[in-house]
């Protein structure tokens, strides 16, 4: 998949209708190990995302991941604000100066988001976090080998339902420990419909 400004705008686009769709259970999830917000937050923030791009007009993908960033940070609350917000201003620096995007490209800026997420979040892969569902993708998207759509949102799917067995060490969750078991987590949840989104923009391009 080559990926435009519209394609970029797309995906904010579908992330935006999956957030919306499920805001309900994403809050559910979270009512059971956080804060009880993730629905709202994604929702709200994802939205007002929504309203900014498809009101401006741009010429690369990384303008596109600029913008959202900006907003993302701006508008969602808690710890998942900064995150994705700092995931996609990651994803805009590295694209920055290539259009249309690659595959190869979309792997770097992948990869650069999941390490400026870890950065700043100070986690690593296997503990009940979003990184456990932007881990296995940025591995998934850097191998390159069969990279299509549909496997593309099958490796998230299953990272995510993966979380269900971690007990959490960070976060609101870590102070259930053990009672954190049996439980997805909210935030791996959220990640896997942003790639779900993306997987889809990227059916429609072939």
């Amino acid at each position: 998949m080559e990926m435009k400004a519209e394609q970029a705008v797309a995906w904010v686009e579908k992330a935006n209708a999956l957030m919306q769709s499920h805001k309900e259970y994403l809050t559910e999830l979270d009512q059971a190990i956080g804060d009880g917000d993730h629905g709202l937050n994604m929702s709200r923030g994802f939205q007002e995302a929504e309203l900014k791009v498809s009101a401006t007009d741009y010429d690369t993908a990384a303008d596109v991941f600029k913008d959202v960033a900006t907003v993302l940070m701006s508008k969602i609350g808690g710890a998942s604000g900064p995150l994705y917000g700092t995931a996609f201003l990651k994803m805009s620096m590295t694209l920055k100066g290539k259009d249309p995007v690659t595959e190869a490209n979309l792997a770097e800026a992948v990869e650069a988001a999941l390490n400026g997420m870890k950065q700043r979040g100070k986690a690593e892969q296997g503990e009940k976090t979003m990184i456990d569902v932007w881990h296995p993708v940025a591995d998934f998207l850097r191998n390159g080998q069969n990279v299509q759509p549909g496997k593309l949102e099958e490796t998230a799917e299953e990272a995510m339902n993966q979380t269900k067995d971690i007990m959490a060490t960070k976060g609101r969750a870590a102070y259930l420990q053990e009672r954190s078991k049996g439980h997805i987590d909210p935030g791996s949840t959220s990640s896997f419909y942003l790639f779900q989104a993306l997987a889809d923009v990227w059916k429609k391009g072939e």
